[in-house]
């Protein structure tokens, strides 16, 4: 009995060896690189912020006169040329504040704000919607920023040429190793640090009674993960 269960453990060792053998991995060789691009653009659209600031004794007070300045502000700017869909009010407030004299909180009265964001269609007329602004009341001035009314199409166009720089990596690589790129199998499009940059030119405006706004150039960015098989 002893010798036929010896045996028998002998025999099916070879038999779990095979089973258990690993399957040589199949894997097609693939180059991965990163495609980047970036487009300029001149900015055809701006943004401005309006504001009117009020002070009184009392809230409605306050509210009367923040009234009564920006009223004025924006009938003058709707009469340049503005539309109406191009003008949103951003904030509104009206807080009481304080001030303290020797150690002692001692009331100042209520403070009224309005804040209203202006779209320029034609970036050429922000100075003179800002000096039109300033004109007629508007207590604050600023947050000038440019952009793109065709955002997305300047963005197709990073991201055509970002593949086009990936494609040329890939190219490199497989060469460089002695091979040729069979097919693309996966590209991706990867986040980038930001949404559009502006790019400040040092050309202003003409001199005049409008403040001298410059556009610069706007930066749009694309990035891209290509995945490449080669042969």
């Amino acid at each position: 009995m002893t010798r036929i269960a010896v045996a028998a453990c002998f025999l099916l060792i070879p038999v779990l060896s095979r089973a258990q053998a690993p399957v040589p991995p199949t894997e097609t060789p693939a180059i991965v690189v990163v495609g980047e691009a970036v487009v300029q653009a001149v900015p055809d659209r701006a943004w401005i912020t309006v504001g009117a600031e009020s002070r009184a004794s009392s809230a409605r007070e306050a509210q009367r006169r923040n009234t009564d300045l920006m009223t004025p502000v924006l009938e003058k700017l709707r009469s340049a040329g503005l539309p109406p869909d191009a003008i949103r009010t951003i904030g509104y407030d009206v807080q009481y504040e304080w001030d303290f004299v020797n150690n002692r909180r001692v009331g100042r009265g209520y403070v009224a704000r309005n804040t209203v964001e202006l779209r320029i269609d034609n970036v050429e007329r922000v100075g003179e919607f800002l000096e039109i602004a300033a004109g007629s009341g508007a207590t604050s001035l600023g947050g000038v920023r440019f952009d793109l009314k065709d955002r997305s199409q300047v963005q197709r166009n990073a991201l055509r040429l970002a593949v086009e720089d990936a494609r040329a990596k890939a190219q490199a690589v497989a060469a460089a190793a002695g091979r040729t790129i069979d097919r693309i199998t996966r590209i991706e499009e990867q986040p980038t640090s930001g949404g559009p940059q502006p790019m400040f030119r040092t050309a202003m405006a003409e001199a005049g009674s409008a403040p001298p706004i410059s556009t610069g150039q706007i930066e749009v960015s694309a990035v891209v993960r290509l995945t490449a098989a080669v042969r």
